[in-house]
């Protein structure tokens, strides 16, 4: 099955349902649910609705298991490690706030971590009298060996955690985790994988990475409904793995707790196999190929247009480019939100602008509904900003 038999492009937007002028280029946010998992979830929510108590005592642990189950099939490994969380972040949460730390520990992250994420170990450090080091890793970045230097930099014998993206939410770098992930261990010290761009961007095989948890969404990249994330955790650090949400399960296993944290709408989550379906049907692995060259070819052809390099080499990015912008802009946060508004105002234009090391930067998220003349139209509309 090759590319060309996917009319991907502005033929596949009838498959979402996009308001109609609008240009989409920030699919990496919070996602854009399809039009037939919207329709699946429904049904879903009408059978819960039917006999909610029933459902909910009787069909939601089997239909949890289930799509885990479909989850470990594309992520990799068994279900039986596999949760559900709302989102990355609660993910992240979970693991964070089961964690015994003490005065004198470390929680290592770096620069690029994600806001939410830094602040919930920020949170963590400071509940216990533990210490959060940031090392900084270049941006533009080169090659693997910076990200490399930079975790090995801020690794030492008190590190207990170190978290680590596998694609950054903000710059869109493609992390050599393996590797990151050995330099930890080599240190002795757990990891932690923010992976909420991975799903659906990366062809994964999470056990094979060797971190202990790996926290991610399945809403923006793999299709399911907002608000459905997973976790993955070793079994062997699984049984002082508590959610951030303390329910009545309490002591009765890592799946037991985390499948039952109180009433919530768990709809998203048994969409996933729908939305793995469609994934699937669309073209599954050429949907991340044709991402990533889309993304690549759109931030090259700023870097060529308004001078500069891209914030990574393509080998180091999976569907998000970090594009540079004329340099004649100030590269301020005020700058970044005066002119990503403008563009949402008056071009209908939705896509996140980044102040970066001394230059704002458009964050290029390519989706099968997105083509290259959306990414020119943006150009444009960015040289005639005043």
């Amino acid at each position: 099955m090759a590319l060309a038999e996917f009319n991907y492009g502005h033929g596949m937007r009838a498959l979402w349902p996009l308001e109609d002028g609008a240009l989409y280029l920030n699919h990496g946010t919070v996602g854009v649910t399809p039009v037939e998992v919207l329709a699946a979830q429904w049904e879903i929510k009408q059978t819960i609705e039917a006999h909610p108590a029933r459902f909910m005592r009787c069909r939601l642990k089997p239909g949890l298991r289930a799509a885990a189950d479909r989850v470990a099939a594309h992520l990799g490994g068994d279900g039986d490690d596999y949760v559900f969380t709302d989102n990355a972040t609660t993910g992240t949460n979970a693991v964070l706030r089961s964690m015994d730390l003490g005065p004198g520990d470390e929680i290592l992250v770096t620069d690029h971590t994600y806001g939410a994420v830094a602040n919930a170990a920020r949170y963590a450090c400071e509940k216990a009298g533990a210490t959060l080091v940031t090392v900084d890793i270049p941006f533009p970045i080169a090659h693997d060996d910076e990200a490399a230097a930079a975790i090995e930099s801020g690794l030492s014998p008190d590190t207990r955690l170190a978290i680590l993206d596998h694609v950054t939410s903000e710059t869109g770098i493609l992390l050599p985790l393996q590797r990151l992930v050995a330099l930890c261990h080599d240190a002795g010290t757990r990891v932690l994988v923010d992976g909420a761009h991975a799903p659906g961007t990366v062809d994964l095989d999470i056990p094979s990475y060797g971190a202990e948890w790996y926290s991610a969404n399945l809403h923006k990249w793999l299709f399911a409904p907002r608000g459905c994330g997973v976790l993955w955790a070793d079994p062997r650090v699984q049984e002082d793995l508590h959610p951030a949400v303390i329910s009545w399960r309490l002591g009765e296993g890592y799946t037991e707790e985390f499948d039952w944290t109180g009433t919530r709408d768990p709809s998203p989550f048994l969409s996933v196999p729908a939305a793995l379906d469609f994934f699937d049907k669309i073209g599954g692995g050429l949907v991340a190929a044709h991402n990533h060259a889309l993304a690549g070819a759109a931030a090259r052809m700023f870097a060529d247009r308004f001078g500069g390099q891209t914030g990574a080499p393509e080998g180091m990015i999976s569907a998000m480019g970090l594009a540079p912008l004329p340099e004649r802009l100030d590269a301020s946060l005020d700058q970044a939100v005066t002119l990503r508004d403008h563009l949402a105002r008056k071009h209908n234009i939705e896509v996140p602008i980044i102040p970066r090391s001394g230059r704002l930067w458009a964050r290029l998220a390519a989706q099968v509904y997105c083509q290259m003349s959306d990414y020119e139209i943006l150009a444009d509309a960015i040289d005639a900003y005043p």
